[in-house]
């Protein structure tokens, strides 16, 4: 099965490398395993990449995990099936996953608590043209706003931005007009991929609101339906 059967892109090469499996890498763990799910029509709706790394515990329990390496679907139904069989391999009581946020796991399991998460630094993120990269992006509401934009890092970034948005027609362009918000590139990158929101960053100091209701009107637009995510904690028990 290609990534492109699921409408995601990479060449040939990347997925040699994404999928080359060096025994020296593997901790232990078996070589990498598939499971791939199909809908009644035979279309390709998701996988999942997976290890099972077998280990006790100094008292002789049985700690082995199903380590899930990559995790990818595009319906409602490959996600619980994947998940179903995940779950139901024989003796290893423990999935080890990094996922999202908002992952949905938890509200598939009878007890929502058998999921222990932990949150881990795993996605940065730096606007290196500030312009292009707003302009490049959708926004939850329609929008027209001036950012005054501060960039040490990034100095040709410095300056005033205004920003309209309407669905799918979106301008970013420099501008002399007022601003309506004050920020650094820091927080602007920190908003930009929808999870982090400008409204705490304000009350954090981090962010001037400099025309009222500018700040409510662009924490709406940033917003995205889920949490950004970049294949990064979970581990619950399978039985």
């Amino acid at each position: 099965m290609r990534r492109r059967d699921l409408r995601y892109t990479g060449t040939d090469r990347s997925w040699d490398s994404r999928l080359f499996d060096e025994p020296q890498a593997r901790e232990g763990a078996t070589s990498l395993r598939f499971a791939v799910h199909q809908d009644p029509g035979g279309h390709v709706t998701g996988y999942a990449l997976y290890r099972i790394r077998t280990a006790v515990d100094v008292f002789g329990n049985n700690k082995s995990a199903v380590q899930v390496m990559e995790f990818v679907t595009t319906c409602h139904q490959a996600y619980a099936a994947l998940w179903r069989f995940l779950a139901g391999i024989d003796l290893v009581p423990w999935i080890e996953y990094e996922g999202a946020v908002d992952e949905p796991l938890p509200h598939l399991l009878t007890d929502p608590r058998a999921v222990r998460s932990t949150q881990v630094d795993r996605l940065w993120v730096r606007l290196v043209d500030v312009d292009r990269a707003l302009a490049g992006r959708r926004y939850a509401t329609p929008l027209d706003l001036v950012l005054d934009v501060e960039d040490s890092f990034c100095p040709w970034n410095t300056g005033r931005y205004r920003l309209q948005a309407n669905g799918d027609e979106v301008a970013c362009e420099r501008t002399h007009a007022p601003a309506d918000l004050q920020l650094t590139s820091t927080e602007l990158g920190a908003a930009f991929l929808g999870g982090t929101t400008l409204a705490p960053l304000a009350a954090a100091g981090r962010v001037s609101e400099l025309q009222p209701g500018a700040l409510a009107r662009a924490t709406s637009a940033f917003r995205g339906d889920r949490e950004p995510f970049y294949p990064g904690g979970w581990a619950f028990p399978a039985y």
